[in-house]
This record gives structure tokens, C-alpha cells and sequence, in this order.
């Protein structure tokens, strides 16, 4: 008997989501909640599991295409056994491969599928597996579950021996033609989901905010001091790292109570104040950042503030991560320096008023006491909308997150 599998309840206001790739093939045999496809959605990847156990009987959806929620997208024959699933895998592999089929022979180009040991590929690894002429049996995938991505690919290719084609053609060929030195290539990838909405976001926060950015620099001493000096403590006590995230949002929500304007929004012709931070971190995915959202921030300690920080950026990398952690949010950290940023102006994120940059820590001349001396210092930049907040504002709180970095102390003494 078959059962649909169908598009699950993605989150509220979410009705849609595109079929990023399937994990099975018709004929393949699955187990009840195994996972058989991973939808993209406006914010994060889902993955649908498998209603029963039984055999792949058909892929009603292609890779790319839109689905709504409660949409049918395969169909399982359930108590069917894995045995039954060879004859389908054929067809499926033929269907697939009907444009491999009908082009020239290439003896290069190793099978996508051998006898016994079915590899899933999605469309642009299939395409750089033929195009290099690589067996993607042979070929360790470092994408999630271990499955092949197109670098894994390209990086094989380049390891192999170059195949010797100009040496065993025909000495009577010379009208052979090889392919140009340098030849260019491109390839289209559709955008998805997430950087669909990311860049629509990110456009219409330019379109409709006044984006201002103030910059301030920190010096970092008084913090790399008291990390080096507690991170083992800390890490034994409190089971997580000790960062510098922990002490940026504690005082950021510490400079937000004294400067509400950043932690406020527009609504309307209304401004919306608010005696909460919700502070939205970006940490990242196999697919991109993420912004989950720490609630009620100003009622976490350091080491509170650090343990919801691992727990997301672990979730993020599993892609657990769920659509209502990632909602909502008062102001937004965004820590560019671990990528090696020195310098940069954030974008906002509607309705939020507020985003505060941090960059790369690296020993930089300053005068202390009239002497010349190297401290570790960080570049702050606080994008702002200028609608909302003056530009004294924006500057009194950059220099309270400055004045708490550089004295710890005023964050246990609430200063």
C-alpha cells in the first residue's frame, strides 16, 4: 500500500519552502522517521522524515521546485522490502540520467552508481562528477551525513592522474580539436531560499531605514586578561568555553537600559520601547548564518549568555536549530571578526533599530600615561536607524560598551 509523504507544518506564517534535495531514490528501502528529503525555507533547511518504513515508490517533486505545506512530494510502499527496490532504482537512474544517456560516451567519466553502492548526488555534484570524470564511490564527502559536495569533487579531481588522451589519439587525427587554454567556465545556481529572503531583507531595511554607521575602537587588555585567567575554571564549572560574545551582550544589555532608543522600534507612527533585549547572534550553518535570538538577555549571566551561545551554534551545525529560536529579536550582534573583518558597516534587520559589529582583535600602537605602547584593540561599528536614534545616542552607547569592555568590573557592579 503506498503512503504519501507530504510537506510538514514548517512555522508559523510559513507556507512554503523549496525541495532543496532528496536523500533517497525510488527503489531505495527506508526506515520510519529516516529522513528523505530537506526542504529550504525562509530561514532554515528542514528535513522530512520518512512516515513509515518501506520502499521509495516514486518522487512526485524535483530538486528546486516550489512545495506548500501539506503537498504531496513522494510516495513510500510501505512493507515493502529492500530487495524490491532494484528494479526501481534502474528507472529512476535512467530517468535521471536521461541527459548523460543520449550525449557522446565518455570512458573518462566514472558511473555515479555502481552495482551495490548507490551514491546520492545532488544536481551540481553530478554535474562536476561527469564533468571531471571522477568515481564519487572512491571520494570521502564531508557534507552532512557524509554525503558529497561539489569541493569534495573538485578537490578529488585535482589529486587524480591526468589521463594521457593527447598521447593514445591517432597519429592520423591532427583535425582533433583541444579545448582552449584558459577556457572559462560559469555555472547558474539558483539562489536559495535563505539568501532569496536575506537579500530581500536586506534591501528593504536600505529602502526604508536612514542607515547610519559610528565607529569606536576598544581596547580588549582588561578582557583577554580575565579570560586567560578563568577560562579553565569557567569551562570546568560552567561545562562551556569562555568567548568574548559572553561579555559583549552582557554589556550590551547594560548599555541598551541606559540608551533605550537602540532597543526600540518604529511601528507605524509609533516608537515601541522595550524593558526586555532579545539579542539576535549570528552563528554559522552548512548553509550560511543564522540569527538565533538569546531572550530575556539581560537576565543572563556571562556564563548563562556563553552556554545559549554553544547551544545554538551546535544546533546550527546539526541543522536542528528550530524557526521559533530564530523570530523576533531587539538588537543584533554580528561578529565579523572571527572571519578576519577589520572593518565594517552592518545592515540592520527590520524592525530591529540597532546592529552592533565587532571585528578582529590585533595589536595596534595607542598612547597610554604619554608612552607609545602595543594593546589589543577591536574596531566597533554600530549601524543604527537614523530615524529613531540620534547620532548622540548612538555614540553614548558605543562608548558604554567601550568603558565596560575595557573595566570588567562594571559588569559585576552593574555600572
Amino acid at each position: 500500500m503506498a503512503t504519501d509523504v507530504v510537506v510538514p507544518t514548517l512555522g508559523e506564517s510559513i507556507t512554503e519552502a523549496t525541495l532543496g534535495q532528496w536523500l533517497k531514490k525510488p527503489g531505495e528501502a527506508v526506515k520510519a522517521d529516516e529522513p528523505i528529503a530537506s526542504l529550504e525555507t525562509d530561514k532554515v533547511s528542514v528535513e522530512v522524515p520518512a512516515p513509515t518504513a518501506g520502499v521509495i515508490a516514486e518522487l512526485v517533486v524535483g530538486e528546486g521546485d516550489t512545495v506548500n505545506v501539506g503537498a504531496v512530494i513522494a510516495r513510500i510502499d510501505a512493507g515493502a522490502t529492500a530487495s524490491t527496490a532494484a528494479t526501481p532504482a534502474v528507472e529512476d537512474r535512467n530517468a535521471i540520467g536521461q541527459a548523460e544517456a543520449a550525449a557522446p560516451a565518455e570512458p573518462a567519466a566514472a558511473p555515479v552508481e555502481e552495482a551495490g553502492d548507490p551514491v546520492t548526488l545532488s544536481p551540481s555534484v553530478r554535474r562536476a562528477v561527469l564533468e571531471h570524470g571522477v568515481d564519487p564511490s572512491k571520494i570521502k564527502g564531508t557534507g552532512k551525513d557524509g554525503r558529497l559536495t561539489k569541493d569534495d569533487v573538485i578537490a578529488a579531481a585535482k589529486t587524480q592522474p591526468k589521463p594521457a588522451a593527447a598521447a593514445a589519439a591517432p597519429a592520423a587525427a591532427p583535425v582533433a580539436v583541444a579545448a582552449p587554454a584558459g577556457e572559462r567556465r560559469e555555472e547558474r545556481v539558483r539562489m536559495t531560499r535563505l539568501r532569496q529572503t536575506v537579500a530581500s531583507r536586506l534591501k528593504e531595511a536600505q529602502n526604508t531605514a536612514a542607515i547610519l554607521t559610528t565607529f569606536n575602537d576598544v581596547d580588549m587588555t582588561a578582557v583577554i586578561e580575565a579570560r586567560n585567567k578563568y577560562k579553565d575554571l569557567f569551562e570546568k564549572k560552567h561545562g562551556v568555553r569562555l568567548g568574548f560574545m559572553g561579555f559583549f551582550v552582557k554589556a550590551a544589555c547594560m548599555a541598551l537600559r541606559d540608551v533605550p532608543a537602540v532597543n526600540a522600534s518604529i511601528e507605524g507612527d509609533e516608537i515601541v520601547y522595550r524593558d526586555y533585549v532579545d539579542v539576535s547572534v549570528a552563528v554559522s550553518a552548512p548553509n550560511g548564518l543564522v540569527v538565533p535570538v538569546i531572550r530575556d538577555a539581560q537576565d543572563l549571566s556571562v556564563a548563562g549568555i556563553e552556554k545559549t551561545i554553544g547551544d545554538f551554534g551546535a544546533r546550527a551545525k546539526a541543522g536542528t536549530l528550530k524557526l521559533e529560536e530564530m523570530k523576533g529579536g531587539t538588537f543584533t550582534i554580528s561578529n565579523g571578526g572571527v572571519f578576519g573583518s577589520l572593518m565594517s558597516t552592518p545592515i540592520i534587520n527590520p524592525p530591529q533599530a540597532g546592529v552592533l559589529g565587532l571585528h578582529r582583535i590585533e595589536e595596534r600602537p595607542v598612547v597610554r600615561d604619554g608612552q607609545i605602547v602595543a594593546r589589543p584593540m577591536m574596531y566597533l561599528a554600530l549601524s543604527y536607524d537614523h530615524r529613531l536614534i540620534d547620532g548622540r545616542e548612538a555614540v553614548t552607547f558605543l562608548v558604554a560598551i567601550k568603558n565596560a569592555i575595557e573595566d570588567p568590573t562594571r559588569l559585576l557592579i552593574d555600572l
